[in-house]
């Protein structure tokens, strides 16, 4: 019952404030070319968009008739959005442009990629739907001219959501409060790292694509070995094939965002994060026996569970043991909390209207270690972006993380009470099984304990 009053209160809220139909030129981005790491897509999504990742070219018969029905809701689409967008929200507005403009991009890449073998009638959707976009981007610049109104919801807005929808029991204040808390002890940990290795070698970015692919290898063998003889989690079959799928290969030096600098160094830290893969693999392939737990649940509410966890393991993994072979992994474990805190906290002022987004992002950047965000203006434009058009996913990866660790705290001071050992792979194992929930209800699953979530 609370995940369906979760979700019609999630509907009540769209219609109410959010409307992001309305307001978020981005919500009628039609065509996706990968599959999100979380159940569903993150952000505002409109239920017709073409999941591109989903079809091998060159395609079948079967799949090119499959394409061409899903593509023809684009050039409609295009123009209902122009009655549809009455909103004043400035920055939404603005940002939103690019990812029509993306949205053209891949259609024009579409059109390189089929135009040899495809027949007429895709061939013709593919041309509409370019023409449609574009002139959907100029109708957006040319009203953008217009638009004066913030985009942040409001303190007293976002307090609701977070409590109503998500199921996040804590207001803005507490998740200002949390993350400033969280952005401190990472820096602080840091450097404290950075002291205790300070004898030892510095990592060396992998310079190769073979170098690349060794550490790539070898930081997916330490985490799985891990995981299975360190007794952390039960590792099915499944999960070393999902990891390796996102191994990722070798980037330039002068072409790496924020998490590929990272991953240049030591692979280990943000695959840990992948964690989100042997979710999505265990959702596809031993789904949960619930309905409403089969599939990605509406809004985003998935997000303190998915993001937290995924943000939640870093530190945990790193905590029971896998880093004692390479202390210098370590600190960027801490790096990466670092940047989570930092773009979370923008996020809030932002929304909170106290910040503009790109006052949010240079916050974003600037309390980001070792300036490894200062070249990251795209980077820094998608996820400021992403936060503004939903409400508490920038702040999801640790206020998740902090509800995870509650719920540990609390399953495991009931273990002591009743005298019964406690052990990390029973934790991980029962949380999986609870499946992509908010983490409020897996700690009432876990532990009976139900509260303080808002009704």
């Amino acid at each position: 019952m609370d995940l369906v009053r979760a979700e019609m209160n999630g509907y009540d809220f769209n219609e109410r404030v959010l409307q992001p139909w309305v307001r978020d030129p981005a919500f009628y981005r039609s065509i996706w070319t990968y599959r999100s790491d979380v159940p569903g897509h993150e952000g505002p999504t409109h239920h017709a968009v073409v999941e591109l990742w989903t079809y091998d070219f060159p395609l079948s018969g079967p799949e090119e008739r499959r394409l061409t029905a899903e593509l023809a809701v684009i050039a409609p689409l295009m123009k209902q959005a122009r009655k549809n967008l009455t909103g004043n929200a400035r920055e939404l507005w603005i940002a939103g442009i690019r990812d029509i403009r993306e949205q053209g991009a891949t259609l024009r890449d579409l059109r390189e990629k089929v135009d040899d073998s495809a027949g007429d009638a895709l061939k013709d959707i593919v041309n509409k739907s370019v023409a449609a976009t574009d002139e959907f981007v100029t109708w957006l610049e040319e009203e953008a001219k217009t638009k004066t109104g913030p985009s942040g919801i409001g303190k007293e807005n976002y307090t609701w959501y977070q409590n109503n929808v998500h199921l996040v029991p804590m207001t803005w204040e507490d998740e200002v409060r949390l993350l400033k808390r969280e952005l401190a002890r990472a820096w602080s940990m840091l450097k404290l790292e950075e002291h205790r290795n300070r004898d030892l070698p510095p990592l060396v970015a992998a310079s190769t694509p073979a170098e690349y692919d060794v550490m790539a290898n070898d930081a997916i063998r330490r985490i799985m070995t891990f995981l299975d003889e360190k007794d952390v989690v039960t590792v099915a079959d499944y999960m070393e094939p999902a990891l390796r799928a996102q191994a990722g290969s070798f980037v330039p030096e002068d072409s790496r965002n924020f998490f590929l600098i990272t991953a240049h160094y030591d692979p280990a830290p943000l695959f840990t994060h992948f964690y989100h893969w042997f979710e999505l693999a265990r959702m596809d392939l031993e789904p949960h026996m619930s309905p409403v737990r089969q599939s990605a649940l509406l809004y985003n509410i998935f997000d303190s569970r998915n993001e937290g966890t995924a943000t939640a393991v870093e530190e945990i993994f790193m905590n029971a043991g896998l880093y004692d072979d390479s202390p210098r992994s370590r600190e960027l474990v801490w790096i990466l909390l670092a940047q989570r805190a930092a773009r979370g906290l923008g996020s809030l002022y932002a929304h909170a209207n106290d910040m503009t987004m790109a006052e949010a992002g240079r916050l974003h950047i600037e309390w980001t270690p070792r300036g490894w965000m200062k070249t990251e203006e795209g980077l820094v434009q998608f996820e400021q972006h992403l936060y503004l058009r939903q409400p508490g996913y920038g702040t999801s990866y640790v206020t998740g993380k902090y509800l995870l660790d509650e719920t540990l705290k609390d399953y495991a001071w009931q273990l002591e009470q009743r005298g019964e050992e406690f052990r990390l792979k029973d934790f991980f194992d029962r949380l999986n099984a609870i499946d992509s929930i908010p983490i409020s209800l897996g700690r009432w699953e876990l532990t009976g304990l139900h509260g303080p979530v808002v009704h």
